[in-house]
């Protein structure tokens, strides 16, 4: 049972790798279909193993593996402009993990959406907080520069995440991973 959990982790771990190689440099913060695969890694995998992939993503990349946008690794990228987003990766696949088990909606779609959602904007908590202390710049300028280009398409990404962790919930019996 552990090890199937552990390869899970392991495969989502993967797919954040290969989703940083999916990116569009628009400025400091890129985008990237890295958080995608965050957003799905906590709905299908729940909190602690979903949280458990992306923090094998990112000691993957610390260690110097080509791993974060565009195939760049290394601390600086957790320390640079970007870092608070990576972090912000951790807290994203837990609240969907945890929001996503707690079924607070019903309606299965419903609550898959809410819990995706709520993940992607928690990356902006720490991503803003961290570009902000890093780059010097005003608030507003924070704003525009690393979450106003930003939201459109990560609300699409946590609606995409959602109707395909359905799916796949549907297809493969998670819940095996998923129970603690």
């Amino acid at each position: 049972m552990v090890l199937k959990r552990m390869v899970f982790a392991s495969l989502f771990a993967a797919l954040m790798s290969i989703g940083g190689y999916i990116f569009l440099p628009i400025g400091p913060v890129p985008i990237v279909l890295t958080n995608f695969f965050v957003l799905l890694a906590g709905l299908l995998l729940g909190p602690f193993w979903g949280t458990t992939a992306v923090l094998i993503y990112l000691i993957l990349g610390a260690m110097g593996m080509p791993v974060f946008a565009g195939g760049k690794s290394g601390l600086a990228h957790l320390i640079g402009p970007t870092g608070g987003y990576l972090i912000g990766f951790l807290m994203a696949s837990w609240t969907c993990g945890i929001l996503n088990q707690s079924k607070v909606i019903p309606h299965r779609l419903a609550n898959y959406l809410m819990s995706s959602l709520i993940g992607a904007l928690v990356v902006y908590l720490p991503g803003l907080i961290w570009l902000h202390h890093v780059t010097k710049m005003t608030w507003a300028k924070t704003l525009l520069v690393g979450c106003i280009p930003f939201l459109f398409g990560d609300c699409l990404k946590a609606i995409a995440a959602a109707i395909i962790a359905i799916k796949l919930k549907d297809m493969i019996s998670m819940e095996e991973v998923v129970a603690s």
